[in-house]
């Protein structure tokens, strides 16, 4: 296959993006977590980016491990406090922010949902997270009700961001919605991490398998992709000597699945990279899989299952 950048006839002209992912472990209580985050967020300023990405649920513990009611009381409006604080920050340094929060909606009602901050402060959209897991140590349909605003790009001043939330990630159908909707970038807020109890072979097949499926993502719909972990131990208070290895390992890739940046699997860090939001053009004329879709004949994928009878 030609090199694509080598490939005839009119190029665009580059539009890098200068990105940064804040990948953190959790500091103890929502202080001390946001004053960690407002500090890599001056930093990302200053190193000039123009888009930072914050792990899934980063005010707090990752608190699914266990289903107990209090944990409620994390819970927040949007806009409220959170979005305020981040407005600040983003109107501050010129950025757009992507932020995680656990959203009170009404008595009764919570979402886990990603907040767009634009450059000049403004909440630019949200995006609830739709696909809720419920699995030991990720009991998170207990505390979500599943997202009822669609996968709808969020237009920013840097471009159409297609945000999605961890266990998203997983489903090949989010991403191709968010693409068909014209999403420039896709960005995945994410918590994921060992049992660990389990193989370091079995925790290294896990780890591979999260970035790999993400990687498709991006090579199956000509867009670069963010995807932003957590990082650390946390305990779970419910299971002593329980709880969560969160295995970091937040990334970077391009349309073409490249990795461009990776995190470590055991540290916090500020990941930066720069992407060239026009790249996926000349990755789509050669590689055109959104033209060769059989649109005609994917019924079936309305359907739970196709049983046999």
């Amino acid at each position: 296959m030609p090199d694509i950048n080598d490939m005839p006839g009119d190029q665009q002209q580059p539009r890098m993006v200068k990105i940064a992912l804040v990948q953190d472990q959790n500091h103890g209580d929502s202080e001390a977590n946001r004053s960690a985050i407002s500090r890599q967020i001056e930093a990302a300023a200053e190193a000039d980016c123009m888009l930072v990405l914050l792990q899934e649920l980063h005010n707090g513990p990752y608190f699914c491990q266990r289903e107990t009611m209090a944990e409620f009381d994390r819970a927040e409006p949007i806009p409220g406090p959170s979005t305020q604080w981040l407005a600040r920050l983003a109107g501050t340094h010129r950025m757009v922010i992507v932020g995680s929060l656990f959203e009170r909606r009404a008595a009764g009602l919570y979402h886990n949902t990603a907040v767009v901050l634009d450059a000049d402060g403004r909440l630019a959209g949200c995006y609830r997270k739709m696909h809720i897991p419920d699995d030991p140590g990720y009991y998170e349909k207990y505390y979500f009700t599943p997202g009822d605003l669609g996968f709808s790009p969020i237009d920013t001043a840097i471009g159409r961001l297609g945000v999605l939330v961890c266990w998203d990630q997983w489903f090949p159908e989010a991403a191709r919605l968010m693409a068909l909707a014209g999403a420039e970038l896709l960005l995945y807020p994410t918590a994921i991490g060992w049992d660990p109890a389990d193989s370091p072979q079995e925790q290294a097949r896990q780890r591979e398998a999260w970035m790999t499926i993400q990687r498709g993502h991006a090579i199956a719909n000509g867009l670069p992709l963010l995807a932003c972990n957590r990082v650390g131990f946390e305990a779970d208070a419910s299971a002593p000597g329980g709880g969560s290895q969160f295995w970091g390992s937040s990334f970077v890739c391009g349309p073409q699945g490249e990795l461009l940046a990776r995190a470590p699997e055991d540290a916090p860090a500020l990941l930066i990279a720069e992407i060239d939001l026009n790249h996926g053009e000349q990755v789509r004329r050669a590689w055109p899989f959104l033209r060769d879709r059989r649109i005609d004949a994917y019924g079936d994928l309305n359907r739970r299952f196709r049983d046999c009878a």
